[in-house]
C-alpha cells in the first residue's frame, strides 16, 4: 500500500495538534486538512497570534492543547486524565495559545527573551480565544473577576460587563485634550478671549509693588476738602443762663468780643485776649443783648420792657428807652436805628441819636416777637413771632409787605443770606421743625428743609454757599446745609440740652453756641481755605479749655 507524501500547507510547514502522551488517532478525530478550515496560522517569524475555533470540541474532556513544530503524523488528542499538563516546554512562548479560563488573569507574563511560562501557573482551557491587544490604556483594562458559573460563555459575558469607569481626573484630562484639539483645528487660542469688543489692556512693564508701596500724593480735591470738627475749640462756663426759647442772650461783635447775659448781669469776653469782665447788673432779668454795627455799643433789653444802650469801652450806660410794656425779647441794629420786639407783639424803631427815639411802630404780630433781622442794604426788615407768622417789612412802611403763615410753630430763627440779598431763611419751633427759604422780592417760597428738630437759630456762611442751623428738642445738635441743594453736610452733637442761642464770629469762621446746660462752646465750622484770610475773630488756642465767665 502506497503512502502519500505529506501535504505542505499553503502558508508554511504542517503543524500537528499533539498531546504529551502518544495515542492512536481517535476514530472521530479531525485531520490536519479539516483543521485548516477552522484555524488560521500565521508565520512564527512575524510573531502573530493564532486564532482557533474550537466550538466543535466544547463537549470534549481535554485538559490542554499544544502546538509543536514537527512534521510527524498527528497523534491522539486524548491525554491521560491522571496527569493534566497545560504547557509544552519545547514550544516557544510566543507561539503558545492563551485562552480564557474560568479563573483568568488580564496580565500575561511574556518575558523579553521569550522565556517559558512558569510551570507552577496552570491555566484551564475553554472553547474561546481572546487575543491580547497591544497598547491598551488603563481606561480599557478590566478588573480581575472570578466567575463561578459552569459555562465559560457566561463567564465571558459577565466579565465583559465589569468595565472599570474612568475617574474624574481622567475625564478632565480627556476633555482638556479634546478642547485643545478643537481649538487648534479652529485656529483659536485658549489663552485669549473669544469676544473682544475692546483691545486687550496693556501688560505691565514693571513690578506693581513699587507703585503701590510709593507714598501717595493727596489729590487737589482732597487738599481743598474742608473738614468740619466735631469737637469745640473752646468751652466757657455760663452759669445761670435762662432756659427760655424766646430770649436772645448771646452776640458777637465786629470787635471780636462776645456778650452773654446771665440772669441779671451781662458779661463780655474778649476772644483775642481771653479776658472776661462784667458790664452791668440790673434790677430785672435781662431778656436780650445786641451789638451795634461798629461794635462800640451794646443794646440790652430787660424783662420790664426797658431798652438800655451801653458804651462797652467806657463801661457806662448812655441812655434808657421806654415805651414797650412787656419784656423785650429781641433787638436788632441798622446803623443808628435800633429795632426792638416785645412780648405784646409790637415792634419799635428807635433812633438812638435823638431824644424822641421812637420813630415808628409796627403792629401785626398776634404773639411775642422773638426774631428780628435787617437786610444788609437796610431796605427790608424780617420778623418772626410766636403766632407762627413771618413778616417782611419795607423800611419806609409800617405795613408788612409779605406775611407768611407756612410755619406751624413759633419762628425765632430769621436770617438774611449775605451773598443773595433777597433770600431769607426762617426756622420753626418744636411743632414745625422746618426751614423755609423765601424770595423777598416776589414773596415766593423757593425751598424747604425738614430738619426733624426744633430750630433755634440760622446763620449763613460768608465763605461757602452753606448755612448752619442749631436745634433743640430732640437732637440738641447743629447741622450744616448746602444751598441751594439743601443737602445736609454734617451733624454735630453740640450740647446735652437744647441749643438756645448761636452767633458767628466777625470773620465768619467760628460759631458760638450756648445752651441750657450752662456751657458756651466755640466751633470752627466755616474755616476759610484762603491763605489771605484775616486772623480777626479766630481763636488762637487749638486746645479745648474751660474758662468761667463770672
Amino acid at each position: 500500500m502506497s503512502t502519500k507524501s505529506p501535504v505542505t500547507p499553503r502558508y508554511g510547514p504542517a503543524f500537528s495538534l499533539t498531546s504529551p502522551n502518544s495515542h492512536p488517532p481517535h476514530p472521530h478525530h479531525y485531520t490536519k486538512d479539516s483543521y485548516s478550515k477552522d484555524s488560521s496560522f500565521l508565520n512564527a517569524s512575524n510573531s502573530c497570534s493564532i486564532k482557533n475555533s474550537l466550538s466543535d470540541y466544547s463537549t470534549a474532556d481535554y485538559s490542554s492543547f499544544s502546538i509543536k513544530s514537527d512534521f510527524s503524523k498527528p497523534k491522539s488528542l486524548f491525554k491521560s486524565p491522571k496527569k493534566p499538563q497545560s504547557v509544552i516546554d519545547s514550544t516557544p512562548s510566543i507561539l503558545q495559545l492563551n485562552v480564557v479560563t474560568n479563573d483568568w488573569s488580564s496580565k500575561t507574563n511574556i518575558s523579553n527573551n521569550n522565556s517559558q511560562l512558569s510551570p507552577k501557573k496552570k491555566k484551564a482551557v475553554t472553547d474561546r480565544f481572546i487575543p491580547k491587544v497591544v497598547g491598551v490604556t488603563k481606561l480599557d483594562e478590566r478588573p480581575e473577576t472570578r466567575d463561578t458559573s459552569s459555562d465559560p460563555r457566561e463567564s465571558l459575558a459577565s466579565s465583559d460587563t465589569a468595565v472599570k469607569k474612568p475617574s474624574n481626573s481622567s475625564r478632565e484630562t480627556l476633555r482638556s485634550s479634546h478642547d485643545r484639539e478643537i481649538a487648534d483645528a479652529c485656529g483659536i487660542s485658549l489663552s485669549h478671549r473669544i469676544l473682544e469688543f475692546q483691545p486687550a489692556p496693556p501688560s505691565r512693564t514693571h513690578d506693581l509693588r513699587s507703585v503701590y508701596n510709593r507714598p501717595v500724593k493727596p489729590s487737589v480735591a482732597a487738599v481743598n476738602r474742608r473738614k468740619v470738627p466735631t469737637c469745640p475749640e473752646r468751652v466757657l462756663d455760663a452759669p445761670g443762663i435762662l432756659d427760655d426759647y424766646y430770649l436772645n442772650l448771646l452776640d458777637w461783635s465786629c470787635g471780636n468780643q462776645v456778650a452773654v447775659a446771665l440772669e441779671k448781669a451781662v458779661y463780655v469776653w474778649n476772644a483775642e485776649t481771653g479776658s472776661v469782665g462784667e458790664l452791668l447788673e440790673s434790677r430785672d432779668y435781662i431778656s436780650s443783648v445786641k451789638w451795634s454795627c461798629d461794635g462800640a455799643y451794646l443794646s440790652v433789653g430787660l424783662g420790664s420792657g426797658e431798652v438800655q444802650i451801653w458804651d462797652v469801652e467806657e463801661q457806662t450806660k448812655l441812655r434808657s428807652m421806654f415805651g414797650q410794656t412787656s419784656r423785650v425779647g429781641v433787638t436788632c441794629w441798622d446803623r443808628h436805628i435800633l429795632s426792638s420786639g416785645s412780648r405784646d407783639g409790637h415792634i419799635f424803631n428807635h433812633d438812638v441819636r435823638i431824644a424822641q427815639h421812637k420813630v415808628s411802630e409796627m403792629n401785626h404780630h398776634q404773639g411775642e416777637v422773638c426774631g428780628l433781622d435787617w437786610r444788609s442794604d437796610s431796605s427790608q426788615l424780617a420778623s418772626g413771632g410766636n403766632d407762627n407768622t413771618v413778616c417782611i417789612w419795607d423800611a419806609r412802611s409800617t405795613v408788612p409787605k409779605f406775611t407768611k403763615t407756612n410755619h406751624k410753630a413759633a419762628v425765632k430763627a430769621v436770617a438774611w443770606c449775605p451773598w443773595q440779598m433777597n433770600l431769607l431763611a426762617t426756622g420753626g419751633g418744636t411743632y414745625d421743625k422746618y426751614i423755609h427759604f423765601w424770595n423777598t422780592t416776589t414773596g415766593a417760597r423757593v425751598n424747604s428743609i425738614d430738619t426733624g428738630s426744633q430750630v433755634t437759630s440760622i446763620k449763613w456762611s460768608q465763605h461757602y454757599k452753606e448755612l448752619v442751623s442749631t436745634h433743640g428738642f430732640p437732637n440738641n445738635n447743629l447741622s450744616i446745609w448746602s444751598y441751594p441743594s439743601c443737602t445736609k453736610i454734617v451733624d454735630v452733637v453740640a450740647h446735652d440740652s437744647r441749643v438756645l442761642h448761636a452767633t458767628l464770629s466777625p470773620d465768619g469762621q467760628t460759631l458760638a453756641t450756648c445752651a441750657s446746660d450752662e456751657n458756651l462752646k466755640f466751633w470752627k465750622i466755616f474755616e476759610s481755605t484762603k491763605k489771605s484770610a484775616g486772623k480777626e475773630g479766630v481763636i488762637q488756642s487749638k486746645e479745648i479749655s474751660t474758662v468761667g465767665i463770672r
